[in-house]
């Protein structure tokens, strides 16, 4: 094929992201012309709302699938954070191209570390996962919701006064905007988004031509490390409702996953690291999400989606 379209966001990362994609199928396929569809989804049209309360996810991508489905589009660029562990039957992840940093980002106006924060800090975040770790370490601390784009994010800091926020890493790096960054998170500290920081491409199932011209942007091991993360979040059935994290490592032909599940206020947090063979990181992803269901996790996702 000739001519691909590929269907996107319009946010200025989105748009990066999909012109990064555009730039690598055109190197790579001589004579292949690929043009850009801008799709304004449900989640770029609702701003003054967290995303926990309107619908979490899927938000970000649904519009763009049906377009997919209807052969309007011939490829979606998605941030995988924001993909559904549920897709359309018509579709699949067909690409996960190599992860850019998973950590988030702490960007402070007058501190030079989180640590640093004075008592009773505003800190603006869009992520209720972010909110939980943050207040289980500081009880004291304000947690500003904050919905938009980056630039959008990066202005309200000052403009709303407020004393940080916190932004994943790997959009501030694609943007070319790490110069705002005060510190790097450490897992440790606050463990990363499943998913965070990769890309996918998704295309139709049985669409070969479509396939054999991405398939050279996949990255084996982050698709691995990306699938046992998703298999922990989808047994753990969870949304944007509920602060769950998920970071996987593969190292040596070993998986390590780390997984979270808090409530939104801070008070408990649920978090355990087991690992496996590369071959069994799906099943890795359900073995630590019943491990902390066992734990409590139970309680607070009963209590969040009203199940117990």
């Amino acid at each position: 094929m000739s001519n691909v379209v590929i269907g996107t966001r319009g946010s200025p990362l989105a748009l990066w992201q999909a012109n990064w994609v555009k730039s690598r199928i055109e190197e790579q396929n001589g004579g292949v012309t690929v043009k850009l569809k801008v799709i304004h989804t449900m989640g770029d049209k609702i701003l003054d709302t967290p995303l926990a309360k309107v619908g979490g996810k899927g938000l970000f991508v649904k519009e763009i699938e049906t377009a997919l489905i209807n052969k309007e589009i011939d490829l979606a660029v998605h941030s995988m954070k924001d993909v559904p562990t549920k897709l359309p039957s018509e579709l699949l992840i067909s690409v996960i191209a190599e992860r850019e940093d998973p950590r988030d980002a702490f960007i402070a106006r007058e501190v030079e570390s989180f640590d640093q924060l004075p008592e009773g800090a505003r800190v603006g975040t869009s992520s209720l996962r972010r909110q939980a770790q943050m207040l289980n370490r500081r009880r004291d601390l304000i947690i500003v919701p904050l919905r938009g784009n980056v630039g959008t994010r990066l202005r309200k800091l000052t403009e709303e006064k407020l004393d940080a926020v916190i932004l994943a890493s790997a959009g501030l790096k694609r943007m070319k905007q790490e110069e705002v960054v005060t510190e790097y998170m450490d897992p440790a500290v606050c463990l990363p988004a499943v998913a965070q920081g990769a890309l996918g491409i998704e295309t139709r199932k049985g669409d070969g031509d479509v396939a054999a011209l991405t398939r050279f942007l996949d990255h084996p091991g982050t698709r691995a490390e990306v699938e046992a993360e998703r298999a922990f979040l989808k047994k753990l059935e969870g949304g944007c409702q509920v602060p769950i994290a998920g970071y996987a490592t593969l190292e040596d032909g070993v998986i390590t996953l780390d997984g979270l599940v808090g409530a939104v206020d801070g008070s408990v947090i649920h978090r355990k690291k087991m690992s496996a063979g590369v071959g069994d990181r799906k099943k890795l992803g359900v073995d630590l999400a019943e491990k902390l269901l066992g734990m409590g996790a139970d309680k607070i996702l009963n209590e969040v989606y009203g199940a117990g």
